[in-house]
């Protein structure tokens, strides 16, 4: 359930928007492969930790940004001194991904209230909604022990799955015949088509806690362990809610399918405010990623403080003041996914993984073609992919505001 709640949130709605940038022939297939590099790429982190705590004799058991470090250490003399480095890199693309997300969630519930809320005569600026947002936003992320976080997440968990389930069924009403829809994209839209999947499969930070956390941790990556039948389930998922929204709405697809449900029906209401709630509920637990890495450099640069916890909530009230900023700046929902997407979720999911897998095995001798072969696919993939992609997503996020400027 926790990486199923990790892979899955306001990413799932973005695919039918995805798909409409790559086609019905080529949106199938590339989530697949996707999902299988993602997934090989989790495999590829949790053995290169296992190895290298064992190498370094770390008596903790490291996350991401550790294992990096921890890979580094093996090396030369150059290499352990930038071990460091690597995993701050690391922490600041965690940082920089998981608010990526809280400026997403800012504009995702914005624009779903304000349909709802337009049909019953309230009509106010998208602009407005996320200022209204604002107060609950910050006075959920006040909460500082992530065990009173634990009750949100579980209602979040039963909205979204009742969410995507109604969104699944008004998809597979009066389907149009598939001739209908472009089978391929133009080249140029494939790269947001990218940054929208790398920015669904959002789950890599997760892995190592999750293992750790479990009573027998080696069950976790067997071939029909927790992570392989997990992150099917989620591949499935998200390659049958892109093909059925692309398929039921073709170009007309919005950024968060939930926006093209009818807005006069009930049930399509009752499912927008579900769903809004499921993610105001969420944006918490990912703020919370970045103010624990965040804040203990900020008390060991400028601290100690007179009034820590005071302190302390200065700091996350001005965090949440930036991605509130950051949403009111660039409002277009589906280009903000893909390029958050692009940038940082593909640096975390793609290219840090094969770069430590290969700096280990160098390390320590076991270095193969294979495995040369493979991970600088895999990187790539993932250069090509974010290049391209933040490109791309740039690029139309320009275009977007000067269309609206004329």
């Amino acid at each position: 359930m926790h990486l199923f709640k990790g892979n899955v949130g306001s990413g799932v709605f973005a695919m039918g928007y995805g798909f409409k940038n790559a086609g019905i022939m080529i949106g199938p297939w590339v989530i697949i492969v996707l999902g299988i590099i993602c997934t090989h790429c989790m495999h590829v982190l949790l053995s290169c930790a296992k190895r290298a705590s064992r190498i370094t004799g770390a008596e903790v058991r490291p996350d991401f940004a550790e294992t990096v470090q921890l890979c580094f250490e093996t090396g030369t003399i150059a290499m352990k001194r930038a071990a460091t480095y690597m995993r701050k890199i690391v922490n600041l693309f965690l940082c920089i991904t998981q608010l990526g997300f809280c400026c997403v969630y800012f504009v995702f519930i914005a624009d779903n209230l304000k349909q709802v809320l337009d049909y019953y005569g309230l009509i106010i600026d998208v602009h407005f909604h996320m200022a209204i947002l604002l107060l609950p936003i910050l006075l959920s992320c006040l909460i500082r022990n992530l065990k009173f976080l634990a009750p949100l997440s579980t209602v979040a968990n039963v909205f979204m799955v009742i969410g995507i389930s109604i969104t699944v069924y008004y998809n597979t009403q009066n389907l149009p015949a598939i001739s209908e829809r472009k089978y391929v994209a133009e080249l140029h839209q494939l790269p947001l088509f990218f940054g929208t999947a790398l920015f669904a499969f959002e789950g890599i930070g997760l892995v190592l806690p999750l293992q750790n956390e479990m009573k027998r941790p080696d069950e976790f990556k067997k071939p029909l362990g927790v992570l392989n039948v997990g992150m099917s389930v989620v591949t499935v998922i998200y390659m049958m809610m892109g093909l059925l929204s692309y398929l039921k709405y073709g170009e007309d697809v919005m950024g968060s399918v939930t926006l093209n449900l009818p807005e006069t029906d009930k049930l399509a209401q009752s499912v927008k405010i579900m769903i809004s709630l499921a993610i105001l509920l969420t944006y918490a637990l990912q703020f919370y990623i970045p103010v624990d890495v965040i804040w203990p450099n900020v008390i060991k640069t400028f601290g100690p403080f007179n009034h820590p916890v005071l302190m302390e909530y200065t700091f996350r009230i001005f965090l949440v003041l930036v991605t509130f900023v950051l949403a009111e700046a660039i409002p277009y929902l589906g280009l903000f996914i893909s390029l958050v997407g692009a940038v940082s979720s593909t640096t975390l999911a793609l290219l840090f993984p094969p770069i430590i897998e290969i700096v280990l095995h160098y390390n320590i001798s076991e270095l193969t073609a294979w495995i040369i072969i493979k991970d600088g696919v895999i990187i790539l993939v993932g250069l090509l992919g974010c290049v391209t992609g933040t490109y791309e997503s740039l690029h139309s996020i320009v275009n977007q505001f000067v269309a609206e400027g004329s």
